[in-house]
């Protein structure tokens, strides 16, 4: 008989593979990245629903999951089992859209914290006055026929939740988690615990605004149910359709039953051989989980031919061992008008989880199974996870270095065409042959700041061109499209921003050079040695010297009669000083200009979160967790 042999160590280890799982992400458009999403977000459901938790509290009650196609009666069964309604069944679909867990009250502190499901925020439903009080809950609305809560005592005084405070009604109910709302990348959480009661303006009106408004919310709600006839030591829950029309109830079906101990599969007569079904079958064998087929709604005139088709249909699929139970076609008036079964319809399905419940040992059997299965299916899953994550990682990379490679080249072009000499063209050519003849220099500076300006922006368009183009042909970017693309004027106004600081940095450097020469000058007046023409140097002055260094900078090969203005001005040694320390100044700005647009393009795989090291931490993760042990 399998026993649950949990190493001190086992916690530890499945907490860190958890947050490695949780790590990975794959959201580029590649083969297999959808499926490597489905199983990241199974394995956080399975390792936070059912497999920490069940190994933090082995003693906990048994979860059996109620589940199965739509209209194949699991609220009723539910409730033919605890012996009252307490999950509503009807003709409309899908009728449950809340899912619903009872137990005991004994047991109800271990489903009223974030023990099992955390993300799920918890709604109680009062004591209910009459057998037909749930007629008027769907769900969603008000449940009039309760009793309402004292705001006192929001839950009651026999089993508080923890001493978390209920719900004020000041505004959306604080609980749930981002994967219980709407899965995101991060899946995180928090929030209370404690059970959600709606108040109007004669005090609380009872769990079902309570379940509108947690839904509101945008967080999924889990209604708790308490009823003294099921035993302790098991909990029931009813679990949305698993072919819901509703993809957030597919969803949240998905989510129940990885939580579950014992996953109890729903069919009909009519629909046993459909595929949503069988699909969840194959999981839960691949899972090797503990398994129970439900097959209701059998006429009795083909009882006896239907459950051995099924049967032959489990046994072909390797779970002949599966128990089985058949449930006969009965009026909906069974029960006395309750819609409930007869007692003896569901008797053996109650004795079998009665016996999984109250024996210990086989309770601890079918948890110890369930929990040992998931984590002997890590062995293939992880190293999938990991090819995956590998596989995006290198598509990622080689859509970075298509960016990168555009924007080499537009570096490549900037640098040729102001060593031709292409910013001293057009407008700042006219303004360097008017200062030849006496124009300002701070016309000239505008002139050339303006010229690169444009050259700068002429070069980011086309590398945003060529990126843009290569990103189109690959398919891994079909998700990933280039930031601010489009946006051309908003990257010419951060081009000119640079290009300013470029010009005011260039002008406090001639302004220091000049003062440098007129130092030098002085120093050698005293001495006595100043030569013919040095005195027309000690008047320069350091806006002509910045328009002189920019223009020999910027001008290329069409400004050599810059450097020999620049050398009258100041003197051949402080002008070769100055037109290297302007060369450093200029490669400096430019690299910063390019480099600053690069990485906003590039910003949109920066924030996918595919990192290199997320294949090496998978694969570690499952490393260590297989040097510790769950004996079966």
């Amino acid at each position: 008989m399998a026993t649950l042999d949990v190493q001190p160590r086992l916690l530890d280890v499945l907490s860190a593979l958890r947050d490695r799982v949780d790590a990975a992400r794959f959201p580029l458009p590649l083969p297999g990245a959808a499926r490597a999403r489905r199983t990241r977000s199974e394995l956080l459901d399975q390792l936070d629903d059912y497999v920490m938790p069940r190994l933090r509290s082995p003693q906990a009650p048994l979860l059996a999951v109620i589940g199965g196609s739509t209209g194949a009666g699991k609220s009723t069964l539910v409730n033919s089992l605890v012996g009252r309604r307490v999950s509503e069944a009807g003709v409309l679909r899908p009728t449950t859209r809340t899912p619903v867990l009872v137990c005991h009250p004994d047991d109800r502190h271990w489903f009223a914290d974030r023990r099992v499901l955390p993300q799920f925020t918890r709604v109680r439903v009062p004591v209910q006055d009459g057998p037909d009080a749930m007629e008027a809950y769907d769900g969603t609305g008000p449940y009039d026929e309760t009793r309402a809560y004292v705001e006192t005592h929001p839950y009651d005084e026999t089993a508080p939740y923890d001493e978390t405070p209920s719900y004020g009604g000041a505004g959306p109910y604080e609980g749930g988690d981002s994967r219980a709302g709407g899965k995101s990348a991060s899946e995180g959480g928090g929030g209370a615990s404690g059970p959600a009661v709606a108040r109007g303006p004669g005090g609380p009106t009872g769990a079902g605004s309570a379940v509108g408004m947690v839904r509101a919310a945008g967080v999924a709600p889990l209604r708790i149910e308490t009823d003294p006839a099921l035993p302790s030591g098991l909990a029931l829950l009813d679990a949305p359709d698993i072919d819901s029309l509703v993809a957030r109830n597919r969803e949240l079906a998905a989510e129940l039953i990885c939580a579950a101990d014992v996953w109890v599969l729903v069919t009909t007569a009519a629909r046993y051989a459909d595929a949503v079904p069988w699909h969840l079958l194959r999981t839960a064998k691949e899972y090797d989980v503990t398994l129970v087929t439900v097959l209701d709604r059998v006429p009795h005139q083909i009882a006896s031919d239907i459950s051995a088709r099924y049967a032959a249909l489990l046994t072909r699929a390797g779970l002949g061992d599966v128990p089985r139970f058949t449930i006969p076609e009965l009026p909906e008036s069974a029960g006395g008008g309750s819609g409930l079964l007869p007692a003896t319809a569901v008797a053996a399905l109650r004795r079998w989880l009665e016996r999984h419940a109250q024996d210990t040992a086989v309770r601890n059997a079918a948890a110890a199974r369930t929990t040992a299965g998931v984590l002997a299916s890590l062995r293939s899953r992880m190293p999938a996870l990991a090819g995956a994550s590998a596989a995006q990682h290198a598509a990622a990379v080689r859509l970075a270095d298509q960016v990168e490679q555009a924007y080499e080249e537009a570096a490549v072009r900037v640098r040729r065409e102001i060593e031709q000499g292409e910013v001293l063209s057009g407008d700042a050519r006219a303004h360097w042959r008017d200062h030849e003849l006496g124009g300002r220099p701070d016309e000239l500076l505008d002139a050339l700041t303006h010229g690169l300006t444009s050259l700068l922006r002429c070069a980011v368009e086309q590398a945003d061109e060529r990126a843009a183009d290569a990103w189109r042909r690959d398919p891994a970017s079909a998700d990933a499209p280039l930031a601010e693309v489009a946006e051309a004027a908003a990257s010419a106004a951060r081009l000119g921003v640079v290009v300013r600081r470029w010009r005011r940095c260039l002008e406090e450097l001639a302004e220091e050079g000049v003062r440098e020469a007129r130092a030098a000058r002085g120093v050698r007046t005293g001495r006595g040695t100043v030569r013919a023409g040095e005195r027309t140097r000690a008047a320069a002055d350091p806006e002509e010297a910045a328009a002189l260094l920019a223009t020999t900078l910027l001008g290329g090969r069409r400004a050599r009669t810059a450097g020999d203005a620049l050398a009258d001005l100041m003197g051949a040694q402080a002008a070769l000083r100055l037109r290297d320390r302007g060369g450093r100044l200029l490669e400096t700005y430019l690299q910063r200009a390019l480099d600053g647009e690069r990485e906003r393009r590039l910003a949109p795989l920066e924030s996918l979160g595919v990192r290199p090291d997320h294949q090496a931490a998978l694969i570690a993760a499952l490393s260590l967790l297989q040097k510790e042990r769950v004996t079966r």
